[in-house]
């Protein structure tokens, strides 16, 4: 069985425009500000370039790391999302998230196959 994130943490991830997460159990990497929405009681962020030691491709090396949310650090996996039906649910989310002006330019960047293909969901460890 999947662990869960309590309704708290859910809620102050949904809240807060900026998740802080930190990439690789083993990494030297510090907190880095991403976005990230709440679908279906589950967490999920796409990245905006896949570069060679950014917080996606050092997951993909290694899937275990931190998110900051308020003042707690919460031990996650992250979890590569392939389904096409999530895909699209991540992508309202971040609509109806991020509709500030100019948050639209990286809402409508974030559609593009190359970052669709980059969904991440953090599960609690």
């Amino acid at each position: 069985m999947t662990r869960r994130f309590s309704r708290s943490i859910l809620a102050a991830i949904d809240k807060r425009k900026i998740l802080g997460v930190r990439a690789g159990a083993r990494s030297e990497h510090r907190f880095l500000g991403i976005w990230a929405v709440v679908v279906r009681d589950r967490v999920f962020a796409r990245s905006w370039t896949r570069q060679l030691g950014g917080w996606y491709r050092t997951f993909l090396e290694d899937s275990l790391g931190t998110i900051q949310v308020a003042e707690r650090q919460i031990r996650v996996r992250a979890v590569r999302t392939r389904g096409n039906r999530i895909r699209d649910a991540v992508e309202r989310a971040y609509a109806r998230k991020y509709a500030t002006p100019g948050s639209l330019k990286y809402v409508r960047g974030f559609r593009a196959t190359r970052r669709r293909e980059t969904t991440m969901e953090f599960q609690p460890r």
